[in-house]
C-alpha cells in the first residue's frame, strides 16, 4: 500500500466554509467611501484588498496613499458582526466534506483570531475545530499573499507542506499556498468569484484544480485520498 501522501487539508475560511468574503469588502467599501472619499465599486475593492489580512489591508492602502484613521479596523468589526449576525451562513456541502473525510484538517484564516473562533460558533461548526486547529493572520508577522500563515498550519499540525492541500478562494491566499510550496484546490464558489476573468488569474497561476460547488470538491478529494492507498 502507498503512502497517503495527502495528509493534511488546510481551508480558508471566508469565502470557502461561508460566502463571507463579500461581506467583509462590501463593509471596508462603506467606511472607504464614507469617510475616505474614494467612492469605489466592489470590484475595485475586492482587487486591492480580497483575501487579505486586516494588517495587510492596512498596509495595501497605506502604500496606495490612504492613510487610515486609528478605529478603522475597529469601525469594521462592528459592521462584520453585524453581517455575522444577519447573512452569514454556510457554504453548502461543506459540512459533509468535514463529517466524512477520514483525513486532518484545519483553518487557516486571514481573520483575526478571535473573531474566527466567532464565525465558526455562527455556522455551528465547533465539533471540528478548536485552537488546536485554528490558525490566523494574527499568529503570524505576515499575513496572506505571504506564505506564513500556511507554513505555521502545516508545522502546527505535523505535516510536511508537500503532504498537504489549501482550499482557497483568494487570489492573495492562493499566492500564498504557491509560495509555501503546498498544493492549492481553488474553491469558487462565491458569487464574487463567478466570472470567466477571475477564473483565467488563478489558472496564470498555474492552478488547474478549480471548483465551484462542495460536491465536486468532495468527489475531488476522495479520489486523491484513494488514489493515495491504492
Amino acid at each position: 500500500m502507498k503512502e497517503n501522501l495527502l495528509k493534511l487539508i488546510i481551508w480558508d475560511f471566508d469565502g470557502v466554509i461561508a460566502d463571507s468574503e463579500k461581506l467583509w469588502l462590501k463593509n471596508r467599501m462603506e467606511i472607504l467611501n464614507r469617510d475616505y472619499g474614494l467612492n469605489w465599486d466592489f470590484e475595485t475593492v475586492n482587487k486591492h484588498l480580497g483575501g487579505m489580512s486586516d494588517k495587510t489591508k492596512r498596509i495595501v492602502l497605506q502604500n496606495m496613499g490612504i492613510i487610515l484613521k486609528d478605529d478603522f479596523e475597529e469601525e469594521s468589526l462592528k459592521l462584520d458582526y453585524i453581517s455575522m449576525a444577519k447573512e452569514m451562513k454556510a457554504t453548502p456541502g461543506v459540512e459533509n466534506i468535514f463529517k466524512t473525510l477520514s483525513i486532518k484538517q484545519c483553518i487557516a484564516t486571514g481573520g483575526l483570531y478571535e473573531k474566527t473562533i466567532d464565525k465558526i460558533k455562527a455556522v455551528n461548526f465547533e465539533k471540528f475545530f478548536s485552537k488546536q486547529n485554528i490558525f490566523t493572520a494574527d499568529m503570524v508577522e505576515h499575513g496572506k499573499p505571504e506564505p506564513d500563515l500556511f507554513l505555521l498550519a502545516a508545522e502546527k499540525m505535523k505535516e510536511k507542506p508537500e503532504n498537504c492541500l489549501v482550499v482557497e478562494d483568494s487570489i492573495a491566499g492562493m499566492t500564498a499556498a504557491i509560495r509555501a510550496k503546498i498544493p492549492v484546490a481553488a474553491f469558487l464558489g462565491s458569487e464574487i468569484y463567478h466570472s470567466s476573468a477571475y477564473k483565467k488569474q488563478v489558472e496564470n497561476l498555474g492552478i488547474k484544480d478549480i471548483f465551484y460547488n462542495m460536491d465536486e470538491l468532495k468527489v475531488f478529494l476522495e479520489k486523491k485520498l484513494s488514489q493515495a492507498k491504492a
